[in-house]
């Protein structure tokens, strides 16, 4: 578990490095499958002034098994996934200001290109509103089951993110580390799809033979980018 707190300190860290958290918006987790307990950063505090024994471990009942703080509120939200999805590893929320203004306009990221294309076999979906009853009841959990709703049966590494209606962004890899990178890649391709809208509001859609050729040969079961 050492390790494992180890590297979520070090992907949360990752986030203000990379853009994608303002003040304490954020949040990074991990899963010990074998021991099942998650590693998540502790709530509300930032970033400077963390380290790596602020990690808070939780079984997957919420219940905390070690730490001095409280966790990320988000943590039900997390841990509904990694329940729902065994090939998780690692999980990532922000408020990054271009996923998470196509969450607040409700609308899906577009595929539209082969930047695209390399990490998310689709759209990046847009979860539905949540009801105020779900709202004004377990509302982190509720906010996880709504994104097990919009994902469904597929491959969850075939659509490593989504975002949630007026909320913001979710991502996720089978590290935190890769959740992480599938964050950054999640707000440069949002950023993207904003600018060629903007430039183009009639644009179509990448077509599904080039979409398919790029995300095949780096995910697909013959894939041959990078090295072996």
């Amino acid at each position: 578990m050492k390790q494992l707190k180890q590297q979520v300190y070090e992907a949360n860290m990752d986030l203000p490095r990379y853009g994608l958290v303002t003040f304490t918006w954020g949040n990074v987790s991990a899963i010990d499958r074998e021991r099942q307990l998650v590693v998540i950063k502790p709530s509300g505090v930032a970033y400077q002034n963390m380290n790596v024994e602020d990690m808070v471990t939780v079984n997957l009942r919420g219940e905390v098994v070690e730490g001095h703080y409280k966790p990320s509120s988000d943590t039900a939200t997390h841990l509904e996934l990694y329940r729902r999805y065994e090939q998780l590893g690692g999980i990532v929320h922000t408020h990054s200001t271009y996923a998470t203004a196509w969450a607040q306009a409700g609308m899906p990221v577009p595929a539209l290109g082969t930047t695209h294309a390399d990490y998310f076999a689709g759209d990046i979906l847009c979860t539905r509103a949540l009801t105020g009853d779900e709202v004004n009841s377990e509302y982190e959990c509720n906010t996880g089951k709504v994104i097990i709703e919009t994902v469904g049966d597929v491959n969850p590494l075939y659509t490593p993110g989504i975002v949630v209606y007026q909320h913001g962004p979710f991502s996720w890899g089978k590290s935190a580390d890769e959740a992480v990178h599938n964050a950054v890649v999640m707000e440069e391709v949002a950023k993207m799809a904003w600018i060629a809208c903007s430039i183009n509001p009639h644009i179509r859609p990448i077509d599904n033979y080039l979409l398919n050729k790029h995300f095949l040969r780096k995910h697909g079961p013959n894939a041959y980018y990078g090295q072996t």
